[in-house]
């Protein structure tokens, strides 16, 4: 029998997967059906709703410069429903093509049920990411399209 790992040892198997960069071991961390969104992403995108639409998620591109990193300063926070954690973390390290350090500070707020992340809301600094990963530019265009196109 599979043990079932408990919200905390969910979490950290996300953010240490991701650090690691086991891209395709994420999207096991998931719910067939979940519902996993960015708040304060600037370009508003759409929930995650299906462990395959997570897949695409975490496929790498392979585009951009290459990130060194680990998960840090992690507090993770029980709440009264066993099923939910609140988590604070800092992803910290440097971009191996020219050795910029960087910290990019998260907060995640998951639902765990049997193991497996029903719902996450993910909270993230967009503007440093897209920096570190070069795609700063990119991503002001695309917020100066989408405020056009409100208006």
């Amino acid at each position: 029998m599979t043990q079932v790992l408990s919200p905390r040892e969910v979490f950290l198997a996300l953010v240490n997967g991701v650090a690691e960069g086991r891209w395709k071991e994420l999207p096991d961390l998931y719910a067939e059906q979940t519902h996993v969104v960015h708040p304060f992403d600037p370009l508003r995108a759409a929930a995650l709703r299906t462990r395959d639409e997570l897949r695409e998620h975490f496929r790498p591109t392979g585009a951009g410069p290459q990130l060194r990193r680990r998960a840090t300063n992690i507090t993770i926070h029980e709440t009264t429903d066993p099923e939910v954690i609140v988590a604070e973390f800092e992803y910290q390290g440097t971009v191996e093509e020219t050795g910029e350090p960087f910290a990019l500070p998260g907060i995640f707020v998951l639902r765990v049920r049997d193991g497996e992340i029903i719902s996450s809301r993910d909270y993230f600094d967009h503007v440093t990411a897209a920096r570190v990963r070069g795609q700063l530019d990119t991503l002001v265009a695309a917020v100066q399209v989408s405020g056009a196109t409100e208006e």
